[in-house]
């Protein structure tokens, strides 16, 4: 099965860091303005998600939800979360830890799109 979403081993590591502070989490995708743009870091039921978010996947037993129009942007690629030095989001948990999570992304192989839409996927 094809991950639409993936994490690096540094983003693993700080979310383990960030779950042993603040037990289960959850993430969060907008592509809104400012802040919105990046992943922002929860704890697990601190933002209600609603018919406008996909779970797009799990990364670190961590859910990961992305809100449906920038889905619509993002649903030929595999996002890729990894952590990069600096302060990120003021609402996103990683803030204080003096890194922030970010999104990356690859184009998905014609093969992989194909099995991802015959699995109902997109």
């Amino acid at each position: 099965m094809i991950e639409r979403v993936v994490a690096t081993d540094e983003a693993l590591a700080l979310i383990e860091k960030l779950k042993e502070k603040h037990g289960p989490l959850m993430f969060h995708q907008s592509g809104g303005c400012c802040d919105g743009s990046s992943p922002m870091c929860f704890p697990k039921d601190e933002l209600m998600t609603g018919s406008q978010d996909v779970l797009l996947g799990e990364i670190g037993d961590t859910p990961f939800y992305i809100h449906k129009q920038q889905y619509e942007y993002w649903k030929h690629t595999q996002v890729i979360i990894d952590v990069v030095e600096g302060r990120g989001g003021m609402f996103s948990l990683e803030g204080v830890e003096g890194k922030r999570f970010l999104s990356r992304s690859r184009a998905f192989s014609d093969e992989e799109y194909k099995e991802l839409r015959e699995e109902g996927m997109v």
